[in-house]
């Protein structure tokens, strides 16, 4: 069954063909995909590699983790599945209170 690792710290020059090159040393890469921005179709400095089975996983993340590669280093681990972001971000909705009439 095959993994999908997150990889974090991608230089914004890296190509898709690089990225799956450089985790074809660690084993069968399935695919590899960097996350552009949708306005500018400029890298965001991360993407994702799904490796062909567990092991090679592993050893792709053993390997990358922590190194450098093309002048930066790479966080690499398992990806999670989107529903299990945490929450964050600045709030939203709307906030009462501060400076406004007041009834007495």
């Amino acid at each position: 069954m095959s993994k999908r690792l997150y990889v974090g710290g991608l230089p914004y020059s890296t190509t898709t063909d690089a990225l799956k090159a450089a985790f074809g040393a660690a084993g069968s890469v399935e695919s590899a995909t960097i996350i552009t921005d949708k306005m500018t179709g400029r890298s965001k400095g991360f993407g994702f590699v799904e490796m062909t089975n567990d092991a090679d996983a592993e050893k792709a993340i053993e390997m990358w983790n922590g190194k450098d590669f093309e002048g930066r280093n790479l966080t690499v681990n398992e990806a999670r599945p989107m529903g299990d972001k945490p929450a964050g971000g600045m709030g939203g909705g709307f906030r009462r209170g501060g400076f406004g009439r007041r009834d007495e």
